[in-house]
């Protein structure tokens, strides 16, 4: 397809034209028409990693409480109902990012361990990615390479900033990380957390108290996510590991949207310059997790394509049941709507 800058995009035939966005009515849909649905960035709750954030900034994980805990016949029963053949579990935020190396490792091992377990229970409804310890970059490599060889796992999703000086993803001190994942050819999936305190001070307050969503999914995670993608790819780790594979939530957490106008500011005369557009389009795969909209949907299949697109509910923090809904309603073509569906999920990640 071509894309707004007027170049071609690999991999999609999601474009506006008249068979990708042919409508349907609701007396020719069946529930997908049977398709496998895999949605890829669904939480759970590990006891043990709960237990060591009450007090900090687990408030969101534990109004869900009885839903994270749950990955049984409840579960299930609701996947059933959503039309959702399989999930990828991954430990919902705070992860261990916010703690001390001993810790951290110690506890990323055991919950990773007990994922595995979960996920051999019902190895038909359940995949995993791994919980890491960036805390200790080192021993985060090599947790990463038990997750995908030892358990199974098909990557590894990351929480906002790592340790007490709140560093993101991109310092060279997790490169080895990077370095990891493009030797086991798994993504790394970076998801929203907490902002850092001074933004939160500066840039939130005194608005957070009676309106908890504005400094979270209302637009605190989107800024701070969007930040550690863009800083991902000034940092030049792609260069350095071209066969790194980055997943993003929400949509992109708008960099879609922005691409254009990012690619152009980075590099008006007299900046370093940066492929920025290459390099998203090129590394970054984006999830509809939480985000069941359709002109956000096109925006990113305008930019990225259809192939860089899959599926995801952000369960529990999102019911299940109106994700499927919004896809099977989607104007776009059968081979397109697999693809987010589907197909991306059985590929990227090897289902």
């Amino acid at each position: 397809m071509t894309s707004r800058d007027g170049s071609e995009r690999e991999g999609s035939t999601g474009s506006l034209s008249s068979d990708s966005l042919n409508a349907r009515t609701d007396n020719d849909m069946t529930i997908l028409d049977g398709q496998r649905v895999i949605a890829i960035e669904e939480h759970y709750s590990d006891p043990e990693v709960t237990s060591l954030f009450e007090g900090i900034d687990g408030n969101a994980a534990r109004m869900m409480h009885e839903q994270l805990d749950d990955i049984g016949e409840a579960r299930l029963k609701s996947m059933d109902e959503a039309g959702i053949d399989m999930q990828v579990l991954s430990h919902a935020p705070p992860g261990p990012q916010r703690l001390d190396q001993e810790t951290a490792v110690r506890v990323s091992k055991a919950a990773n361990d007990r994922l595995r377990d979960i996920c051999s229970a019902q190895p038909k409804r359940f995949a995993g990615f791994g919980m890491l310890p960036t805390p200790d970059p080192a021993a985060a490599a090599n947790e990463l390479e038990r997750c995908v060889n030892k358990l199974g796992f098909k990557g590894a999703l990351i929480h906002g900033l790592t340790g007490e000086e709140r560093l993101f993803i991109d310092d060279k001190r997790f490169w080895p990380i990077f370095e990891r994942a493009e030797a086991l050819d798994v993504p790394l999936y970076i998801h929203p957390a907490i902002p850092h305190p001074d933004v939160m001070n500066a840039y939130f307050k005194p608005y957070a108290k009676d309106h908890p969503g504005f400094l979270t999914a209302g637009w605190g995670f989107t800024m701070e996510t969007a930040t550690a993608g863009i800083r991902i790819i000034l940092s030049g780790v792609l260069e350095k590991y071209p066969g790194t594979k980055i997943i993003l939530g929400h949509l992109g957490e708008t960099l879609p949207f922005l691409l254009w106008r990012i690619d152009l500011a980075l590099n008006r005369r007299g900046a370093a310059g940066v492929p920025f557009r290459e390099l998203f389009t090129k590394h970054f795969h984006v999830t509809t997790s939480g985000f069941f909209s359709d002109p956000a949907l096109l925006c990113c299949i305008q930019e990225m394509g259809t192939d860089r697109i899959l599926f995801a509910v952000d369960y529990p923090f999102v019911p299940q049941e109106p994700g499927p809904k919004w896809m099977e309603g989607l104007m776009l073509n059968d081979a397109d709507k697999a693809k987010i569906l589907h197909g991306n999920a059985e590929t990227l990640l090897r289902l």
